[in-house]
């Protein structure tokens, strides 16, 4: 059974912009016209579109005013980008170093401690006009990994290293700990990047552990512990954090940046790093008349044996975004063959797709791009924020599952439309 939210419009209706979208922007065809017409035609003036996440999981009502505002201040940091004329992977960027410099999330500083009392983050980013993509795993001691993401993308995008050698896109550990200092991004010491609150969590769910240990190793118990694990490091612990950004020339990009599970074992790498599970990003073609990003959270085995990102990322190009998105998280998630041993399927999704609009203005100067936005989650909550370049300021929102309904057997789903005008050159 699925537990729907209703799915309101937070700008504007979808429903009510449907007939709207039809005319403006008859898709295949209009979208590879409007691109032939305008892509000598640079957009005047300054714009785009950003939506972030702080996480799925549970966002309590004590902590909800910090999630928000740091939701509120990823929005702000990526759209001063974009005003400054940046594109869309640099703005996304942005975005997640602001989500990453929180406390409150589990990325980057203040992440959650492995089974040793240590921090290894993942951290991925794809730019969807390039296709090139950068992730780093399982690495320590670099205050910001969505910026060693982001080096990896833009050094591949120069080519081939000497002697012919392929550049890296992802790497792990040590080695992607020393090829950003040696690309020039600082190191930071692991006990800085500890918080307080991430280390009394620690310390906390070792002394559960230890004496989980000391239970009766029978059946019963066994499957008791098992139930207070995901309890206890499962849905309450998904705050991975994420971004989705549309440029004003219709660039899109998505980011992700994750501490990973709470007592997660050494070595693990999560969804943040993987290609495919936790972000997608993709320019319009004539194949795909939709421009599409995805940024994903929840427990990264169920979303990297899923490759939810990319499922996500493919479901948009439907003529129904809404529709879509259920039925990608309904059957390619909660229901997924590669799933069907787990007894709750926990994570959650932000999705933009925009195109290209055809105006209906005297003058043929005029460019529109729509842009559709939504979220969905099947743990407890979800945080998300969002902020076009023509608002004064950001707006959150932190999503529940409807009342009566079962984590990572249900599902919330929501979202909105934005329209974004220019007058090309």
């Amino acid at each position: 059974m699925i537990g729907l939210s209703s799915y309101a419009g937070v700008m504007e209706s979808l429903m009510n912009s449907a007939e709207e979208q039809q005319a403006s922007c008859p898709l295949a065809n209009s979208w590879s016209k409007t691109q032939e017409s305008s892509k000598n035609q640079k957009p005047k003036g300054v714009g785009g579109f950003v939506l972030v996440h702080a996480g799925a999981g549970y966002h309590s009502e004590s902590k909800a005013k910090e999630y928000k505002h740091v939701c509120k201040r990823a929005c702000q940091r990526a759209v001063d980008q974009l005003k400054s004329g940046a594109l869309a992977v640099e703005a996304v960027a942005a975005a997640l170093v602001e989500l990453e410099d929180s406390p409150f999330t589990n990325a980057g500083m203040g992440s959650n401690l492995n089974l040793s009392g240590e921090i290894e983050c993942d951290a991925s980013i794809m730019d969807g006009k390039s296709l090139h993509y950068g992730a780093v795993g399982a690495i320590s001691g670099i205050k910001n990994p969505v910026l060693v993401a982001n080096r990896l993308l833009s050094e591949a995008q120069k080519g081939k290293l000497s002697a012919g050698r392929i550049p890296p896109c992802f790497l792990v550990g040590r080695g992607a700990h020393d090829w950003a200092v040696s690309h020039g991004i600082p190191p930071c010491p692991s006990e800085k990047m500890a918080t307080k609150f991430s280390l009394s969590a620690y310390k906390r769910n070792k002394r559960k552990m230890e004496l989980a240990e000391k239970m009766d190793t029978g059946h019963n118990q066994t499957k008791k512990r098992r139930q207070s694990s995901e309890n206890e490091y499962g849905s309450g612990c998904l705050d991975t954090v994420g971004a989705v950004v549309v440029d004003l020339e219709g660039n899109v990009a998505a980011a992700v940046s994750s501490g990973g599970l709470a007592m997660k074992h050494p070595g693990r790498v999560g969804q943040a790093a993987h290609y495919g599970c936790g972000c997608w990003a993709e320019n319009a073609c004539n194949m795909n008349p939709y421009s599409t990003a995805v940024s994903t959270s929840g427990c990264g085995e169920h979303l990297i044996r899923t490759m939810l990102a990319r499922e996500c990322s493919a479901a948009m190009q439907s003529e129904d975004a809404h529709q879509a998105l259920l039925e990608a998280m309904q059957n390619k998630f909660i229901s997924s063959p590669f799933l069907a041993s787990e007894d709750r399927v926990l994570g959650g999704v932000i999705v933009l797709r925009c195109c290209r609009c055809v105006e209906a203005q005297p003058s043929q100067n005029i460019q529109g791009i729509l842009v559709e936005f939504l979220w969905s989650h099947t743990t407890e909550s979800m945080c998300v924020g969002y902020m076009s370049a023509q608002d004064s300021k950001a707006k959150t929102h932190i999503s529940r599952l409807p009342p009566g309904t079962v984590p990572g057997q249900s599902l919330a789903i929501e979202g909105g439309v934005c329209r974004l005008m220019s007058v090309a050159e």
